[in-house]
């Protein structure tokens, strides 16, 4: 029907427009006169566009470009003096070095078991530190203009690059600080990290400042994350990185600094970007020391074990929209990493040799090494060791015969790192035309990664002959009706001929995801119209369940055969009254609910848009 109604209209509009032009008059067409005429016509021309011209690559090192209505930098005009109060506050926390040392070697002739190894390595930052003049390079090389050209930028780098490397080298082999891995004597501060900061500020001041913000970003968050694992890789200590950012940087502005004054005007291709708006809205990278909850203990049954930590490392990402000049809404990513300063009485049994480890040991061994002790643990303790049988010509506890020939712990992870989620409220306090006061109330989940050890531990499976005399008369059982049990005829254990080896989860450390809450204060400087740098301190709270499992003796059924290990079971019985359950030698499990108050100290490099 819809159809068919659109047709009647349709003809019914032709019918009119055939109306309007029934009295129309016939059309008569005019031919105007022509005239033949010679005309020279000029000569035909194509008009061909160029399309727009790509980046010409610049090889140009020795030419000394210089693009007109380009203002000259003034010296002291991009100095910011950041980097120092960021080597102070390396320098201030450098007391926190004593790290349990996880490679030192055993002094005296001491052996491979004595010490935790650790196999966590990465060469990544071996590369990253060279991020930054790998970039520059890359782009002035493919014909994107930089601040710079090529004479110009290379006496920059080569002046920055040479006040750095004077400032470490001369303070590494003057402090002499020792590494964390007790390697050499040459950590304060990071060399690996002042490079990588260098070339973040080249990178800032080439492209950052005058093309896109977003290279500042990039630049400076891969020279933190070069010196983030410095620290996991147990190069550097955390106050080693912050003194090596901040050498970085003050070197960097004190390069360009000089080169202003030598240049001027000249090889000078663009000036700063300008931004207009006043806008707070930010987006920032930081690095920073966390301070507080430095110790953890388990306790169950009476029993107390603990993991000491040195100062966190935290780096986070971090960015909020302000609606105006007060107030926004925001979010922040924090990854805060703390490493253990100690291990405490969870490392006593890694090292076998450890007298205190032998003497827990020793009712599992006292069989195996038949001794004549009669003195006390007190005394001497090679000499309570020798008297046990644990230290014999005969079989000494480490030779090739030996049922214990090698233990060590493999340190996995030796760090407790949390990843931090928030979202919040952010303020901002506007202190003039550079400077405002800031503050954040945030709510977030934090998920933990675990410490970690693995334990090896190799030998040769042993066999002991002997009788057991099993007592059931009413007058010889034991205090709970269970009968009494003797060992006679024990031999000296045997090799069976077989080799055993054991690698297990010796010790984690972990917790379960929880709520966290944080706020904070700062003191944010706005150097350019779009970068800004910021010193804060920020508070952050959560309560977690912390859980350790821990299984030193997982090796000892290994280390014998089934007869033996019944054997070993039953002397454990008669010397203490209680089964080897009952003295621990199983996996053992630990928690405990901690109050934990972080405040962490640092600095931010803000991109304001």
């Amino acid at each position: 029907m819809k159809q068919y109604l659109l047709l009647i209209a349709i003809a019914l509009t032709g019918q009119v427009n055939a109306y309007n032009y029934r009295d129309m008059e016939p059309l008569k067409l005019e031919v105007p006169e022509m005239k033949a005429e010679l005309v020279r016509q000029p000569p035909v021309s194509f008009d061909i566009v160029a399309p727009m011209p790509s980046p010409n690559m610049d090889f140009d090192f020795f030419k000394l470009k210089t693009n007109p209505d380009v203002k000259p930098y003034k010296f002291m005009d991009d100095l910011t003096f950041v980097g120092v109060p960021l080597f102070v506050a390396g320098w201030a926390i450098k007391s926190d070095k004593a790290m349990f040392r996880v490679n030192q070697k055993a002094e005296n002739g001491g052996k491979k078991n004595t010490q935790l190894l650790t196999d966590f390595k990465t060469g990544i930052d071996d590369y990253t530190q060279f991020f930054g003049p790998a970039m520059v390079v890359g782009l002035k090389l493919g014909g994107y203009e930089g601040r710079s050209s090529w004479p110009r930028l290379l006496a920059s780098a080569g002046a920055s690059y040479a006040i750095m490397a004077g400032f470490v080298n001369g303070i590494k082999y003057s402090a002499k600080e020792m590494r964390p891995d007790g390697t050499t004597a040459n950590s304060w501060p990071s060399g690996h990290t002042a490079t990588a900061f260098v070339g973040a500020s080249l990178l800032h001041k080439e492209y950052g400042l005058t093309r896109s913000p977003w290279w500042s970003v990039a630049g400076y968050g891969v020279a933190t994350a070069t010196g983030v694992m410095r620290v996991l890789n147990n190069r550097h200590w955390i106050s080693d990185v912050m003194s090596g950012a901040g050498i970085g940087i003050m070197s960097t502005e004190l390069g360009y600094a000089l080169c202003d004054l030598m240049f001027k005007q000249k090889g000078l291709l663009r000036n700063d970007l300008v931004l207009e708006s006043g806008n707070p809205s930010f987006f920032s990278v930081s690095m920073g020391v966390g301070l507080g909850n430095k110790d953890l203990d388990f306790e169950s049954e009476g029993e107390t074990l603990g993991l000491q930590f040195r100062a966190a490392t935290v780096v986070d990402a971090e960015g909020a929209y302000f609606f105006n000049k007060y107030v926004g809404v925001g979010g922040r990513l924090r990854v805060r990493a703390q490493s253990a300063k100690d291990f405490g009485d969870f490392a006593n049994y890694v090292a076998i040799e450890d007298f205190y480890a032998w003497q827990s040991l020793q009712p599992l061994y006292e069989s195996a090494f038949p001794g004549d002790y009669t003195g006390t643990p007190d005394q001497n303790e090679i000499t309570y060791l020798r008297k046990v049988g644990y230290v014999t010509d005969s079989e000494s506890a480490w030779n090739d015969n030996a049922p214990v020939t090698n233990s060590y712990g493999i340190v996995k992870s030796d760090h407790i790192t949390e990843f931090t989620g928030s979202v919040g409220v952010y303020f901002n306090l506007p202190l003039g035309n550079h400077f405002s006061l800031g503050t954040k109330a945030l709510v977030g989940r934090s998920i933990t990664q675990e410490l970690d050890i693995d334990g090896h531990a190799e030998g040769n499976k042993k066999d002991i002959s002997y009788t057991l005399e099993l007592d059931n008369r009413p007058d010889y059982r034991y205090a709970d009706g269970d009968p009494t049990l003797s060992l006679n005829n024990l031999e000296y254990p045997n090799n069976t001929g077989e080799k055993w080896t054991d690698d297990w989860e010796y010790l984690t450390v972990g917790a379960e995801s929880s709520t966290s809450f944080g706020t904070g204060i700062s003191l944010t400087y706005r150097y350019k119209s779009n970068f800004s740098w910021r010193f804060f301190c920020d508070y952050d709270y959560t309560r977690k369940n912390f859980t350790a499992k821990y299984d030193p003796f997982h090796f000892v059924q290994n280390s014998m055969t089934s007869g033996a290990g019944f054997l070993t079971d039953t002397a454990l019985m008669l010397s203490t009254g209680e089964d080897s359950d009952g003295l621990g030698l199983e996996a053992r499990e630990y928690h405990v609910r901690k109050h934990m108050n972080y405040v962490t100290l640092g600095l931010s490099f803000l991109v304001n848009f």
